[in-house]
C-alpha cells in the first residue's frame, strides 16, 4: 500500500484481535471477528484507522468529508488545498481517490470497488471533490470506505 508506515501490518492486526475479542458468544480460543464485527463497539473500532501514523488523516486534511454508506461516495465540498490539506515541503499537487470494500470476515471474501482519481494542485482554488466507486462491491459482510490523500511534486 503507497499510504502506509512500516508498522500498519502489526497495529492491524493488534486491531483486529481488539475486535475478535468482544466476540462474547464464541468460547475462548474460538472467537472470530467475524462474529464480533457486528457489534457497534467492534466496528468503533475500525472507525478512523490510519495506515499511517505518521500521517494522520485529521492532521493532514482540515476539512470535512462525508460518505455516504449506499453509494460509496466520499465528497469534500470546497476543498482549498492551500487552506485545508497540510502538505509537505515541496509538494506541488495532491491526489485524492478512495475505495469501498465488503469484507465477509467469517468466511473470507472480499470485494473492492475503487473511486476515480482527482489531482490537484495545491493552490487556492476551491474544488467540490466527489470520489465515486467504479460500483458497489459485491457479495455479504461489512462494508469498509477508504480515503487516501497522496503528494507529490511536478
Amino acid at each position: 500500500m503507497t499510504a502506509s508506515d512500516n508498522r500498519v501490518t502489526a497495529r492491524l492486526t493488534k486491531l483486529m484481535t481488539d475486535v475478535k475479542n468482544l466476540d462474547a458468544t464464541s468460547v475462548r480460543g474460538k472467537r472470530a471477528v467475524g462474529v464480533a464485527i457486528a457489534l457497534a463497539p467492534a466496528k468503533a473500532l475500525l472507525k478512523g484507522f490510519n495506515f499511517n501514523n505518521k500521517a494522520i488523516l485529521g492532521s493532514i486534511l482540515f476539512k470535512p468529508f462525508v460518505v455516504t454508506p449506499a453509494t460509496g461516495v466520499i465528497t469534500i465540498n470546497g476543498l482549498v488545498p492551500i487552506n485545508d490539506i497540510a502538505f509537505p515541503t515541496g509538494a506541488t499537487h495532491i491526489n485524492l481517490k478512495g475505495s469501498w470494500a465488503k469484507v465477509d470476515f467469517t468466511n473470507n471474501i472480499s470485494d473492492v470497488k475503487l473511486s476515480n482519481v482527482i489531482n490537484l494542485p495545491i493552490n487556492a482554488v476551491s474544488t467540490n471533490v466527489i470520489l465515486t466507486p467504479t460500483a458497489p462491491p459485491v457479495g455479504a459482510g461489512t462494508n469498509l470506505f477508504v480515503l487516501q490523500i497522496e503528494f507529490f511534486k511536478w
